[in-house]
């Protein structure tokens, strides 16, 4: 009895051709009177059907796992010590401010002054929530930029030169000076 190791339009490596193709069908070949088939082949596009030994799965790299699962920043609310409650009515959350978490401990992150706050609440309730987005936009910017790379020039122009401006949105991100 045999389970499909993979699925439609999962991404692998064909071991004997040497490149890298999506599955376009699972073919179970199924015997009379079995619950389930005798052996899976995937129709990866090439020409014949693979086994699942000849086919690799994408690994994630340890930096796409670590956007994924390690980097989770959230907005937590703070008590507002420095004003009471009533005298904050318009504030969106009235006698809290956000602080932007980027650790596991809920004490470590991003915070406004609260004078600054006190200034214009909807533009640093706005800034929070970008900031804690954050991760999640540079590993949008990351799949658009390596999409590209691997779309060619099958690309509409338009998605071209959005690549090439998270392109160097990421470069600037990631410059040290």
């Amino acid at each position: 009895m045999a389970k499909a190791v993979f699925h439609k339009n999962q991404r692998v490596y064909v071991k004997p051709v040497g490149t890298w193709a999506l599955i376009e069908h699972v073919v179970p070949h199924w015997a009379k009177g079995l619950d389930e088939p005798i052996r899976v082949h995937y129709d990866v596009g090439l020409g014949r059907e693979f086994t699942a030994d000849e086919l690799q799965a994408e690994e994630p790299t340890n930096e796409e796992a670590n956007q994924k699962h390690g980097d989770h920043w959230r907005v937590v609310r703070a008590r507002n010590k420095w004003q009471p409650a009533e005298d904050c009515a318009r504030h969106p959350v009235p006698g809290t401010y956000p602080v932007v978490v980027t650790g596991e401990a809920e004490w470590g992150g991003w915070r406004v002054p609260g004078a600054e706050y006190d200034l214009d609440p909807v533009r640093i309730e706005t800034q929070a929530r970008l900031i804690a987005n954050a991760p999640r936009l540079v590993a949008f910017a990351t799949g658009l930029i390596d999409w590209a790379r691997k779309s060619g020039e099958d690309m509409p122009n338009a998605l071209v030169e959005l690549a090439h401006e998270a392109q160097d949105i990421l470069a600037a991100v990631n410059d040290l000076h």
